[in-house]
C-alpha cells in the first residue's frame, strides 16, 4: 500500500506493507483535556484516538492567552521566531531586538510570495478559540501561554498571507481548507497532529469533515511523530518592565515618524547576508568578515537587479 508521509511541508510516497485495516467512525467520549502519548503515524488511526466531544462556546478571551513572548529565554518572541524560520532566505534580523525587517516568505496556504514582514501574520494553525473550545478553557495559565507560543514543533505556528489568516479566523476544517489545494493534505496532518498532541478534542462535524477528506483526498496520509508538548515548567519568565511603558511608546512613535533618506546607517550589529534582501534602501553594515555591505538596489557596476529589491552588496 501507498503512505504519503507529510513532514515540514514536504510530501513523501513510500510503500508499507500492513496487515490490517483502520475501523471506521468516532472514537468514544474520553477526557479532552488528558495528553495524548508522544505519537504520529496513520493519520487515520490518529484521528481514532481523537475524542469527539462538543465544544465549550463561551468564556473565550484572546487576552487569556498571553502570545508573542520569548518563552525559551533566547531574546526572540514567538512572532519573529517564526519568521526567521520560515523565511527561505536568509532574513535580515536585528539582533538587539531581534525584530525581522526583511526576509522571503511563501505563504504556505496560498503560494504567495512577500519580502515584507508587514505582510505575514503568523497562524495558530488550531485558533487560540477553536483550542479554548476543544479543551484549553481547563488549562492553567502558563499552558495557555506555552500554547499560544510553541515553537517546538513547526506545525502550531505559521507564516501566511495576513488576509488569507483573517479569513481563516477560528475556523475549523469543516469551514475552511486552505485555497492552495496541493496543501490541503498537510494541512490536515498538521491539525490532526497539533490537537492529538495537545489533548484537544474535535466537534462532530469538524471529526466527520477530516474524515471523510482523509478517506477521498489524502487516502494513505502518514503524519510525521511528534514530541511531547512543552510543560508549563520549561516556560522561561521574564522580569517585564512596569514603569517605562510610556517612555517605550515614545520611543516607538519617535522611530515610526523618522523619514527614511539613501543614507540610513544600519544599527550596529545588523545582520548582514551578502546577496540576501535588505531594507532600507541605503542602510549600511559589516559582515562577518569585517568588511562592509550597503543595501542598494544595484549591483557594485550600477546595474539594478532584475527583480527591483534591494540586497546586500559589497559598499
Amino acid at each position: 500500500m501507498k503512505w504519503r508521509i507529510v513532514t515540514n511541508g514536504v510530501a513523501l510516497v513510500v510503500t508499507i506493507s500492513i496487515g490490517a485495516t483502520v475501523a471506521g467512525g468516532p472514537p468514544a467520549r474520553t477526557n479532552a483535556s488528558s495528553k495524548s502519548a508522544v505519537g504520529g503515524g496513520s493519520a487515520i488511526g490518529v484521528l481514532q484516538n481523537i475524542p469527539v466531544q462538543n465544544e465549550r462556546g463561551g468564556g473565550y478571551v484572546r487576552a487569556l492567552f498571553e502570545h508573542w513572548r520569548d518563552i525559551d529565554g533566547d531574546g526572540c518572541d514567538a512572532r519573529e521566531q517564526v519568521l526567521k524560520r520560515d523565511s527561505v532566505t536568509l532574513p535580515q534580523v536585528d539582533p538587539y531586538s531581534c525584530k525581522v525587517i526583511a526576509g522571503d516568505w511563501v505563504s504556505p496556504y496560498d503560494g504567495a510570495r512577500w519580502s515584507d514582514p508587514t505582510d505575514i501574520d503568523i497562524d495558530h494553525v488550531v485558533a487560540l478559540k477553536e483550542a479554548w473550545d476543544s479543551g484549553a478553557w481547563a488549562w492553567s495559565s502558563a499552558t495557555k501561554k506555552a500554547y499560544a507560543n510553541d515553537t517546538s514543533d513547526k506545525r502550531t505556528l505559521l507564516a501566511v498571507t495576513d488576509n488569507v489568516n483573517q479569513r481563516k479566523s477560528d475556523k475549523d476544517p469543516s469551514n475552511w481548507t486552505p485555497p492552495l489545494k496541493s496543501y490541503l493534505c498537510t494541512y490536515l496532518g498538521n491539525w490532526i497532529s497539533v490537537k492529538a498532541r495537545w489533548g484537544l478534542s474535535m466537534d462532530k462535524s469538524e471529526w466527520g469533515r477530516i474524515k471523510n477528506l482523509l478517506n477521498s483526498s489524502c487516502a494513505g496520509l502518514v503524519i510525521a511523530p511528534w514530541s511531547a508538548a512543552p510543560q508549563s515548567s520549561a516556560i522561561v519568565t521574564t522580569p517585564v518592565a512596569t514603569s517605562p511603558a510610556t517612555t517605550s511608546t515614545a520611543t516607538a512613535t519617535t522611530a515610526i515618524s523618522t523619514p527614511t533618506t539613501t543614507n540610513v546607517p544600519a544599527q550596529v550589529g545588523v545582520s548582514v547576508y551578502p546577496g540576501a534582501w535588505c531594507k532600507p534602501e541605503g542602510a549600511t553594515g559589516m559582515y562577518t568578515n569585517g568588511k562592509s555591505y550597503v543595501c542598494a538596489k544595484t549591483n557594485a557596476s550600477g546595474v539594478a537587479y532584475s527583480d527591483g529589491r534591494a540586497r546586500w552588496r559589497r559598499g
